[in-house]
């Protein structure tokens, strides 16, 4: 697993190739003005580490998030916080051999890692308080849809990879929603970037037929606001 400090450093360089290219997107499609001093919008990235219940393996698997957010005022320093994870995949490290007996999946002769693989688009849909220090706090539901499901084979013999996917999506429940919660900061005085950190517990199987198979998930994230700079001398 990666120290916060590296997961940022890495997170920022990968963020900033996209923010440039989805800026040019972004106004082209939308205009400029999506940010104001009382919207603001962006990019969200970050790292997932997730789990499954229900199985004998408990190893997070480990995913990056990428989708886009809005974070309107309410009032007072209450704010409301919601988007879209377009990449959002949550699974299941390390099955054993009961997990994939379970899912059905095949056990191939040689050693190697077998991981479950949800893709999912998530919609969080939070309340936020932000403290004058530049920290806040956030709640509230989040909805997800399951759309494509596998078992991933990884193994390396003698220096020869091989990696095979077996698709299992029409096990799994289209819908998901449950409870996330988070922590975070705003950078350079409040008018910069946002690194927090969220956890998210499901509510609804992920597995039509498995009882108990509930997703849950914590996520270091990084949020870009794209065109605030631009809203602020408006402003002023």
């Amino acid at each position: 697993m990666f120290k916060m400090k590296e997961f940022f450093v890495v997170l920022s360089f990968l963020l900033i190739g996209l923010t440039s290219q989805s800026q040019i997107l972004i106004s082209l499609l939308l205009g400029d003005k999506l940010n104001s001093d009382k919207l603001e919008f962006g990019i969200e990235g970050g790292l997932n580490f997730s789990n499954t219940s229900g199985f004998e393996s408990n190893n997070y698997a480990r995913f990056f998030n990428m989708g886009f957010y809005f974070d309107i005022e309410m009032k007072d320093q209450w704010r409301f916080y919601t988007g879209v994870l377009v990449k959002s995949n949550v699974g299941l490290d390390n099955l054993t051999e009961k997990d994939r007996g379970i899912l059905g999946a095949t056990s191939w002769q040689a050693e190697g890692n077998y991981k479950q693989v949800i893709n999912q688009f998530m919609v969080p849909a939070l309340i936020k308080y932000n403290f004058k220090n530049h920290f806040y706090v956030e709640a509230g539901p989040q909805f997800g849809l399951r759309f494509k499901g596998f078992v991933e084979y990884n193994s390396d013999i003698e220096g020869i990879d091989a990696r095979t996917r077996e698709d299992n999506k029409e096990m799994l429940q289209k819908l998901d929603v449950g409870l996330t919660g988070g922590v975070g900061y705003k950078l350079l005085k409040g008018k910069g970037w946002t690194i927090g950190a969220r956890y998210y517990y499901g509510f609804v199987d992920a597995f039509k037929d498995i009882p108990g198979t509930k997703s849950s998930s914590v996520n270091l994230k990084v949020n870009i606001p794209i065109g605030a700079g631009k809203a602020e001398e408006v402003k002023q």
